[in-house]
């Protein structure tokens, strides 16, 4: 038997090995991994997911699609279905999980990706000029 952060870890290891390969996109991948913490730190989970569901380019909405799977939900819609629809004790308890994998995304995404928090910075900043 695994531990939850054993099965994230390796589960989000195979992603972000497979999101290396798209070479021109993979860094978007990487910084919202960095980023998506933060925002659900400060909008909520419900408003943050459904902000990168809405705006993000098609690699961050991977990273929700990914996300998604690590967590054991069908699909990204299931998912944000799941967070606007259960009891507050069921929103907290998911906001613990997606908080915990997106720890490992984070890892991974400057162990393997070498995409820091100070590029997502950056290119948060490009985007705005």
């Amino acid at each position: 038997m695994h531990t939850r952060d054993q099965i994230y870890a390796a589960t989000i290891y195979d992603q972000v090995t497979k999101i290396r390969e798209k070479e021109a996109e993979y860094k978007a991948y990487g910084a919202m991994a960095h980023k998506l913490p933060i925002l659900i730190r400060t909008a909520g989970l419900a408003q943050a997911l459904e902000f990168v569901n809405s705006r993000g380019k098609d690699i961050q909405k991977l990273l929700l699609k990914d996300l998604a799977t690590t967590i054991e939900q069908k699909d990204t819609e299931t998912l944000l279905e799941s967070v606007r629809s259960v009891p507050l004790s069921d929103y907290m308890r998911l906001t613990q999980h997606i908080m915990g994998a997106l720890l490992w995304y984070k890892r991974f995404a400057q162990s393997i990706l070498g995409v820091d928090a100070s590029e997502a910075a950056l290119e948060e900043e490009d985007k705005n000029d």
